[in-house]
């Protein structure tokens, strides 16, 4: 089962939004999604109660995380994606001992990028996998990148942590259809937000792909 854990210890940062929006491309008749609310703020929770998806659960307020996600393994699930808490705390943590990758979004500011590092650090000293995706950015000039995300890019980069290539870009599709329950390439297929998702998605499936094939070979070469 896939484990994706949404973490930073900024708050509004994207966490939920992300976690949401992604939701809507993975969950469907042959791909069992759980989503697994954490933060006591419940913005996943509220969404999901918007919505009417049977391939799509949602559990909140976990104690027991382990038991929680083994359980939907023998149900199963094929994915869980876990929003957190934005605190440096032992949920935090535990979510991202289980998790197969960690996403951390970030907006293009200094005090992100600052509070990004707590959770780089949980990841590496647990040694997971993590990406951080640059969110709620400023639009592009053609191909070129607002200055304030190319400095970001480029902070991220000086700090050797992994980072997508694109960004999610501010736009109103993206706020607009969580309010009616909806990802943005269900509200306004085809927008720039959902497009945006979109490759976002594209990217992380081929990240797994890589992290499950590392997997295997370490697993082989163990056994031989």
């Amino acid at each position: 089962m896939n484990v994706l854990v949404f973490a930073s210890r900024k708050g509004g940062s994207g966490k939920s939004t992300l976690a949401a929006q992604l939701a809507t491309y993975i969950a469907g008749p042959t791909r069992r999604t759980l989503l697994v609310d954490a933060d006591p703020q419940g913005s996943l929770s509220l969404w999901h109660g918007l919505r009417n998806q049977e391939e799509l659960t949602l559990k909140r307020g976990v104690r027991n995380l382990a038991e929680t996600l083994k359980e939907a393994k023998r149900d199963g699930y094929e994915w869980a994606l876990v929003d957190t808490p934005p605190l440096k705390s032992p949920i935090v943590a535990e979510a991202i001992k289980h998790a197969t990758l960690v996403i951390i979004p970030t907006r293009p500011s200094l005090f992100d990028i600052a509070a990004l590092q707590d959770t780089v650090h949980i990841a590496r000293e647990l040694r997971k996998p993590y990406a951080a995706v640059i969110n709620a950015a400023p639009p592009k000039r053609g191909e070129a990148e607002a200055p304030v995300v190319a400095d970001a890019r480029g902070a991220l980069n000086a700090l050797k942590v992994p980072v997508w290539s694109g960004q999610i870009t501010h736009r109103g599709e993206l706020s607009l259809s969580l309010s009616t329950g909806e990802g943005a390439n269900e509200y306004e297929p085809g927008s720039q937000g959902a497009e945006e998702i979109g490759r976002l998605w594209t990217a992380l499936d081929r990240s797994l792909s890589a992290i499950h094939n590392a997997y295997k070979k370490a697993r082989s070469s163990a056994a031989a």
